[in-house]
């Protein structure tokens, strides 16, 4: 496991390379819907390490890109869909949707399309729920459950960590701490921005140490989508395509790669599609809009032009 001193240093080398700035789940209901609190309620949980030791922090991270589309192709009262792909930055590899999207960002015309289409970043922690309000119906048999961090809830997470006032590792067994997830709202959205550390350490019960013993860590890499096959790279980029010109999902073409989530295979495969894990529906509604956004390069000017004509624009600069 690796100690308080090594994650600051790894934090500050990744702030460094970037200037500051999913899958296999088994189909468990291992994942912990905290955004199901209520306005003003309040979940304690307990992050504790990766089960992967060669993971220097107790997370890993995300990277998904959304293709919406106008429904789906044959059926004549479908409703729009949105398909989740891995970005290939995720994997250390150059990403073909982003090196086009990037461009976008020098038009404002184009600007609003490009954040559409931008990655969602988030990040994956496991621990136990301490204090639950929501009064889940059922819960998994495996008391240690998994989290979908998003950026906001995960930057207070980080600053803590770099706080020189944090002396120990908050998943140590002995002197670590709880973090409490606070939801509020703001401008009509969700607002988890006064979620905090407990100020007091906390050893580990008896009964969480033995669920460790008796169950081990999860290694959260097993958590992440699949790395995409060449083939699945190249099938990820003409649903691009086909999203940004305004098609219908094709379940006939792309159907056994990726499909949106809940819709069935034509013959009969898992409705989880086979390369994303994605995020709760319920979680990405309640996410304010800074927390879907914060990743694209900065407006240059308000966005403007029809849809038709920013479509045009773009198959111009595709021809050149």
């Amino acid at each position: 496991m690796a100690t308080l001193q090594e994650i600051r240093a790894k934090l500050k080398e990744q702030e460094s390379k970037s200037g500051g700035s999913n899958s296999r789940t088994g189909g468990d209901n291992a994942i912990y819907p905290f955004w199901n609190l209520k306005e003003g309620e309040q979940a304690t949980v307990r992050f504790l390490p990766d089960g992967d030791k060669e993971n220097t922090f107790f997370w890993k991270e995300r990277l998904m890109i959304k293709l919406p589309f106008a429904g789906i192709k044959g059926e004549t009262d479908s409703r729009p869909v949105q398909v989740q792909v891995p970005c290939m930055e995720m994997y250390g590899e150059s990403c073909n949707i982003l090196s086009e999207v990037r461009g976008w960002f020098k038009d404002p015309k184009l600007e609003d399309l490009g954040r559409k289409y931008w990655k969602k970043r988030s990040y994956i922690f496991q621990g136990f729920v301490k204090d639950d309000p929501i009064g889940e119906e059922s819960t998994p048999e495996n008391p240690i459950r998994r989290f979908i961090i998003g950026p906001q809830i995960f930057q207070i997470i980080k600053g803590a960590l770099m706080d020189p006032d944090m002396e120990d590792l908050p998943t140590d067994s002995t002197s670590g701490v709880d973090f409490r997830i606070i939801k509020t709202s703001k401008g009509g959205y969700a607002d988890y921005s006064t979620s905090t550390w407990s100020r007091k350490s906390r050893p580990l019960t008896e009964d969480e140490n033995k669920a460790i013993e008796n169950n081990t860590l999860f290694n959260l890499n097993d958590f992440l989508p699949k790395k995409p096959s060449e083939v699945e790279v190249k099938v990820m980029k003409e649903m691009f395509e086909a999203s940004v010109d305004g098609e219908a999902y094709d379940q006939d073409k792309f159907g056994q790669y990726f499909r949106p989530a809940g819709l069935s295979s034509r013959t009969g495969d898992p409705v989880t599609p086979k390369a994303e894990t994605p995020a709760p529906a319920a979680e990405v509604k309640a996410q304010p809009v800074a927390e879907t956004t914060q990743e694209a390069p900065k407006p240059t000017a308000e966005s403007s032009g029809k849809a038709e004509d920013i479509l045009a624009m773009i198959r111009a600069r595709q021809q050149k």
